[in-house]
């Protein structure tokens, strides 16, 4: 998916549950298609890091139709193996360009 027209971000944390060693983890996600099923089609990585000590931090582009879907795969695939926190997000450079600009021209 290119561009950003049409779209937002979500910020996904997945936490580590440390009741679990990575072997457990792997198999429970395997056994539930995590690695093939998510995110869902038509839903794009944009950045996936590994905090240690805390679990991973995925950022989605996604157009707002898909975002039942995001969530329903979330509740199908990474549950039971991670506690789950999203915030959706938007591009703030556009706004503020525009804030800056209306600032230079003397408004608010």
């Amino acid at each position: 998916m290119s561009g950003s027209a049409g779209t937002i971000l979500m910020t996904v944390f997945l936490r580590h549950d440390q009741s679990n060693n990575l072997d457990a983890v792997q198999t429970k996600l395997k056994d539930a298609d995590w690695w093939e099923r998510f995110p869902p089609e038509g839903v794009e990585v944009v950045s996936w890091y590994v905090a240690m000590g805390f679990g991973q931090i995925v950022t989605l582009r996604l157009p707002p139709e898909k975002l039942a879907l995001v969530n329903v795969e979330l509740e199908r695939s990474a549950w039971g193996v991670f506690r789950t926190e999203c915030f959706p997000a938007y591009d703030f450079i556009p706004v503020r360009e525009q804030i800056r600009e209306r600032v230079r021209q003397g408004g608010k």
